[in-house]
């Protein structure tokens, strides 16, 4: 078996899958986020895992920073780029513990969107 997979992705483009769940993350308003597991449970398919698989290979075409963990915690090795772009859309951010120890959250309680 070959692997036909480029750095943008496998070489045969995206599945059924992901185009749903690319189309969902593109339409995510600014300031707001979802889970990895919001994106699941909306379209009824797959999975936190399936989600971030998707968003691994495909998500640099959509606003990526708006999918998020379901702790609320910045996604690894992007912290920098996604917090410019919650703080340049007024994203729902809290700190925990004294400010200056902690990175920063996002409030999903206040920043979670339910797709309506």
């Amino acid at each position: 078996m070959t692997d036909n997979s480029t750095d943008d992705g496998p070489a045969a483009g995206p599945t059924a899958f992901a185009e749903l769940v690319l189309d969902l993350v593109d339409r995510i308003p600014p300031g707001r986020v979802m889970t990895y597991g919001d994106v699941a449970e909306y379209l009824e398919q797959g999975g936190p895992r399936q989600v971030g698989r998707v968003m691994a290979l495909y998500g640099g075409a959509v606003p990526w920073w708006r999918v998020v963990r379901a702790d609320g915690a910045l996604l690894p090795g992007h912290e920098h780029r996604a917090l410019a772009e919650y703080r340049a859309e007024g994203t729902p951010l809290r700190t925990a513990g004294r400010a200056a120890e902690s990175a920063p959250r996002l409030d999903l309680r206040r920043a979670r969107w339910d797709g309506r």
